[in-house]
C-alpha cells in the first residue's frame, strides 16, 4: 500500500459499544501505516471516545458531533438491532461522515459499527474506491468489497445473502486483529506454561465495564480458599467509571491484588497469568494467542456465540452472565485445578489463534486494491 493511499475508519467507542471496536481498528491502522497508508478515524463525540489513543499512534482524528443519547434498542424493525448505539439516524451519520472526509481521496473506508448496514455503506461509497465491513454478528446486510468476521466458529455461509457476490470474506480467528506484541512473545508464553507452578490470575472485563463486573469477580475470588496464595492482577481501561472503587476494593482484599489502569503491556501481563477471568469479547483472541486459559463472562448477547465456541474448543470455561458469577466462578476454579487441566486448556487455546491475523488482513486489503 503506497504512501499516497488513504484509509478511513468509521468506528465509535462508548459505554454501550465499549472500546474493542476502536482498538482493533487501531491495530489494523498501525499495520497499514507501516505499509505507507495515511489513516483517518471518523468518530462521533462520546465519553471515552479514545481520541488520545488515535492521535498518539500518529493517525488523523475527525470528530463528528455528539448527536443524541445512545439507546440499547433500535427505533424500528427496519433498522439493525444495535441502531440505537449510533445516537443519530444512519442518514445523518452518513452525511456527517461524507462531510468529515470531504477532500480526502480514499482508497478504503473501513466501517466497524453494529449500528450501520448496507444503506449507510451505499450512501458513503461515493467517497472511497473500496469499502470494508468488520462484523461479528451476521445480523444485517452489507454493501462492501471485503468483509472481516474474526470469530471462532463463524462460517462464510453465515453471510449468504448479506454481502454482495463479489465481496471477499475473511472469516475466522486466523484473521483476529491482534497487536504485534502478542505474536512476538507467543513462543515464550507457551513454553513457560509447560513448567511453571500456577500462581497468577488476570481479571480483565474489557475497556469500559460500565456495571463493575470486575468488583463482583473480586468479591467472589476473595472467598475462595484454594487461591488464597495467588496474586490477582486487575486490568481496567481508562474509560472505566469504577476505577477508584475497584482500587479501594483491591486494597482491602485478603488476596494479593493490584490494579493496572490503561495497561501498555497487556501481552506481558497475559503471559505472566496462569488463567484469566474476562469478558468474552475481542481480548479472548489475545488470550488464545498466548495460550492463556479463560473463564469467560458473557457481558452482552453478541458475546454468547464466541464464548460457546471457545468452550467447545476446550480453551475456556463459561461463567455465564454476570449475575451467575457467585455460583459459577468457584465451580470453574475447582475445574481448572484438576490435574493437567490448565495445560490442556492452554494448548487448545494456542491452536485457535497465532496472532498474525492483522498481517493477513492488511495483505488482503492490498490484494483487493490491486485487482
Amino acid at each position: 500500500m503506497t504512501e499516497s493511499l488513504a484509509v478511513a475508519f468509521r468506528v465509535d467507542a462508548s459505554t454501550l459499544a465499549g472500546s474493542g471496536h476502536v482498538m482493533r481498528c487501531l491495530t489494523l491502522a498501525d499495520a497499514l501505516a507501516e505499509k505507507g497508508a495515511r489513516c483517518y478515524f471518523v468518530m462521533r463525540q462520546k465519553p471515552g471516545s479514545l481520541e488520545s489513543a488515535v492521535r498518539s499512534r500518529g493517525h488523523h482524528f475527525l470528530m463528528l458531533s455528539s448527536g443524541g443519547t445512545e439507546k440499547s434498542a433500535r427505533r424500528s424493525e427496519s433498522e439493525p438491532p444495535h441502531a440505537g448505539w449510533l445516537g443519530v439516524g444512519w442518514e445523518a451519520d452518513a452525511s456527517d461522515t461524507l462531510q468529515a472526509l470531504k477532500g480526502i481521496e480514499l482508497e478504503w473506508l473501513v466501517v466497524d459499527h453494529y449500528a450501520l448496514d448496507y444503506r449507510w455503506e451505499s450512501k458513503v461509497f461515493v467517497c472511497c474506491r473500496r469499502l470494508m465491513a468488520i462484523d461479528d454478528l451476521a445480523d444485517r446486510r452489507h454493501q462492501c468489497d471485503l468483509l472481516l468476521d474474526q470469530n471462532l466458529g463463524r462460517k462464510p455461509d453465515d453471510y449468504d445473502g448479506l454481502v454482495p457476490g463479489h465481496a471477499k470474506q475473511l472469516i475466522g480467528s486466523d484473521y483476529a486483529l491482534l497487536r504485534p506484541e502478542f505474536s512476538r512473545i507467543r513462543v515464550m508464553s507457551l513454553e513457560a506454561r509447560q513448567t511453571r507452578e500456577p500462581g497468577n490470575i488476570l481479571v480483565s472485563m474489557g475497556g469500559v465495564d460500565a456495571t463493575n463486573v470486575t468488583g463482583d469477580v473480586l468479591r467472589v475470588l476473595d472467598t475462595i480458599e484454594a487461591i488464597s496464595a495467588y496474586r490477582v492482577t486487575v486490568v481496567l481501561g481508562a474509560a472505566c467509571p469504577h476505577i477508584d472503587e475497584v482500587r479501594e476494593q483491591a486494597e482491602s482484599m485478603r488476596l494479593d491484588a493490584r490494579v493496572v489502569v490503561n495497561a501498555n503491556n497487556m501481552a506481558e501481563l497475559m503471559s505472566q497469568a496462569d488463567f484469566a477471568i474476562g469478558a468474552a469479547g475481542g481480548s479472548a483472541w489475545e488470550r488464545c494467542c498466548l495460550g492463556l486459559p479463560s473463564l469467560l463472562v458473557v457481558m452482552a448477547d453478541n458475546q454468547r456465540p464466541g464464548a460457546e465456541a471457545l468452550k467447545r474448543a476446550g480453551a475456556s470455561l463459561s461463567l455465564g452472565w454476570p449475575d451467575a458469577i457467585e455460583e459459577t466462578l468457584p465451580r470453574a476454579i475447582s475445574d481448572v485445578f484438576a490435574p493437567g487441566r490448565l495445560l490442556e486448556m492452554s494448548q487448545n487455546a494456542a491452536a485457535i489463534c497465532d496472532g498474525l491475523g492483522v498481517r493477513r488482513v492488511a495483505d488482503a486489503l492490498q490484494e483487493v486494491s490491486d485487482e
